[in-house]
C-alpha cells in the first residue's frame, strides 16, 4: 500500500484533526470519493486552524519523502558496514533498530 504522504504532511499542521475533505466542489457537484483527497478539496473543520499553503504542504511532503529516503539508505549502508566490520553512524544504527 501506497503511503499518503499528503494526509501524513497535513497532520504536521494545526495538529491532527484540524481537515476534513469537500464532498462536492464550488459548482455543486459531487466530487467521487476516490478523487477528493486533493489539496484544492481541503476544509477547516477545527476552530483556530488555519490553511497551510499548497507550497507549503508540497515542501513539507518532499521532507518526509526525503527523510524516508534517508532512512532506507542508512539502513542499506549499516547493513553494509555490519557485513564489512566498519563502524555505524548513529543514522544507520537508527535505521537499523527501528528507533
Amino acid at each position: 500500500m501506497e503511503k499518503d504522504y499528503l494526509q501524513n504532511a497535513l497532520h504536521t499542521f494545526n495538529g491532527a484533526n484540524w481537515y476534513g475533505w469537500k464532498t462536492h466542489d464550488n459548482e455543486g457537484n459531487k466530487i467521487p470519493n476516490d478523487q477528493r483527497m486533493q489539496y484544492k478539496y481541503i476544509k477547516i473543520i477545527k476552530n483556530g486552524a488555519t490553511m497551510p499553503s499548497e507550497a507549503d504542504v508540497n515542501a513539507k511532503i518532499q521532507e518526509l519523502k526525503d527523510a524516508e529516503t534517508a532512512r532506507a539508505n542508512a539502513k542499506t549502508s549499516g547493513k553494509a558496514k555490519l557485513k564489512s566490520g566498519e563502524a555505524l553512524t548513529d543514522a544507520e544504527i537508527e535505521a537499523l533498530m527501528g528507533a
